[in-house]
């Protein structure tokens, strides 16, 4: 693995899921690991979990993470090739990306999909123009289409909480929202969950199908009861239109979950990214009942992140 963009494999899933396990019942057992040596976590829009979790892992390696909010204290950056630069942005991707890799180990960038330009937000535009000019081994802390670390942390939460033999059913279900939302969740999710080789169903009103790279395996289903039914983990998330790429067809209420959704499916667990719009997108009687695993799978994002600085340590 050169850098942690996307899911790659079923073997390399389980060596990351049981190295986080690991370190989470022994968080500083390679405090020495990451000694003199750096990652530096750019950020090109909010976060929390994925800011606060990925420091905390490097510290428990003994590496040094240092933080540029880039969308706020870093100079406007050019990234078109060949560019006359005589407007507003500042400073070309080439010449930033290459400074931070000389300045760091690991490079961990977040940048956000525009939702307006499709074909470049599928290509993962800006978030490989890091990857091409760092020269540095680059982690996605979520890119236009993928939020693998979520991901990730999303698996070992389901391992921890299935004990059977039998593949758990797994549910991404859409939810309502006040404004588009990006793809990258949901596309990871199905991503890791199906090549996780969990038995997936996808439901969501008309309209609102996720790019078909992401789903395929998965079954998809607009009946968001028939998809509950008999579902060991659900998780909820919204994203805008692909097919119309950003747009926001339906805005229906009565896919928030409540306690009525799980008449058939008693023993689900609840799961969701976070942030999460309270009473839009999940009820309170849900995200803070028993079904909820959400808390978990937050401080799971540490683990996560620490599995994968390590494996890219060496």
């Amino acid at each position: 693995m050169k850098h942690f963009t996307q899911f790659e494999s079923l073997s390399l899933s389980k060596t990351l899921i049981q190295s986080a396990l690991a370190y989470k019942a022994n968080p500083l057992i390679d405090v020495q690991k990451g000694f003199k040596k750096r990652i530096g976590c750019i950020f090109l829009n909010p976060s929390l979990r994925t800011r606060a979790s990925t420091q905390i892992a490097a510290l428990n390696l003994g590496m040094e993470p240092i933080v540029v909010n880039m969308d706020k204290e870093g100079w406007a950056l050019e990234m078109r090739e060949g560019a006359i630069m005589n407007k507003g942005t500042v400073e070309h991707i080439k010449d930033a990306a290459a400074v931070l890799g000389s300045y760091f180990d690991i490079l961990a960038i977040r940048a956000f999909p525009s939702l307006t330009n499709k074909t470049e937000d599928i290509e993962d535009f800006v978030f490989n123009q890091f990857i091409k000019y760092s020269g540095k081994p680059v982690i996605s802390l979520e890119s236009a289409i993928r939020h693998p670390l979520q991901s990730l942390a999303d698996m070992i939460t389901i391992q921890e909480h299935w004990k059977e033999a039998r593949k758990p059913k797994v549910v991404l279900t859409w939810a309502p929202h006040i404004k588009a939302i990006p793809h990258a969740v949901a596309n990871s999710f199905a991503e890791w969950a199906i090549g996780n080789d969990h038995d997936v169903t996808i439901t969501h009103p008309v309209g609102y199908e996720l790019d078909p790279i992401f789903t395929k395996g998965a079954h998809i289903t607009h009946n968001q009861a028939e998809a509950l039914a008999d579902a060991d983990f659900v998780y909820v998330k919204n994203w805008s239109a692909f097919n119309d790429y950003g747009k926001i067809h339906s805005t229906d209420s009565s896919w928030m979950l409540t306690e009525k959704h799980f008449e058939a499916a008693p023993q689900a667990k609840v799961m969701h990214c976070l942030p999460v719009r309270r009473n839009v997108e999940l009820s309170d009687e849900i995200l803070d009942g028993s079904r909820s695993i959400v808390q978990e799978q937050a401080t799971n994002r540490i683990y996560a992140a620490q599995a994968v600085i390590s494996h890219l340590l060496g």
